[in-house]
């Protein structure tokens, strides 16, 4: 049933409400005729381009492009995933090695030149097998193991005749004697034996 002024009369409705009923109505029913037109024309587009593009993929197909594009996309995809596994296993591999206890440099070689396909990761970004890896990087790098505690000898106080000719007397050796020139002497002989040291 369509809403006209003779409905709404019917109604009991006055005749400057219908007026307005009317009009608000009129503008309801135009703005959704709009809105249907403008959704049709893009639908109708959309009908279009579609077709084009089938067309497209169809040309595409016949003549190997699209293979050679997907192949293309799909090897640079695959490389994408390459290095950002890589990447995971190298941060994970760095680790290790510092767990080791290679130097800095022993890090860097042991990531550069270690086959990464062998090693696996867990969920949380972590070595699987971390033992068997700690004790490869052990094995194969061991010129790079920091050595903890090392002590350098004592040069404090070095042994009478570090110059060869066994006349440089030591620190406490020199402090005994009690003339201050033959004393002076034997701290320049001393000293000077240090210089050469």
């Amino acid at each position: 049933m369509a809403l006209t002024r003779k409905f709404l009369a019917a109604m009991g409705i006055e005749a400057d409400k219908i007026d307005s009923i009317i009009d608000a109505h009129t503008e309801t029913v135009d703005a959704l005729k709009h809105e249907r037109d403008g959704l049709k024309a893009k639908a109708d587009s959309y009908d279009k381009v579609k077709t084009e593009l089938d067309e497209l993929k169809a040309t595409a197909k016949d003549s190997g492009d699209y293979a050679k594009l997907k192949k293309d996309f799909d090897d640079y995809k695959a490389s994408v995933e390459q290095e950002k596994s890589d990447s995971a296993k190298k941060a994970a591999l760095q680790k290790i090695a510092k767990d080791a206890g290679l130097s800095e440099a022993g890090i860097a070689k042991a990531v550069k030149y270690s086959d990464l396909s062998g090693i696996e990761l867990d969920e949380k970004g972590g070595v699987k097998d971390s033992k068997a890896l700690l004790k490869s990087l052990r094995e194969e790098w061991p010129e790079y193991i920091v050595k903890a505690n090392t002590q350098g000898a004592d040069t404090g106080n070095p042994p009478a005749g570090a110059n060869g000719s066994g006349s440089v007397k030591s620190r406490e050796d020199i402090l005994k004697i009690k003339d201050s020139v033959e004393r002076q002497k034997a701290w320049g002989e001393y000293l000077k034996a240090q210089a050469e040291t």
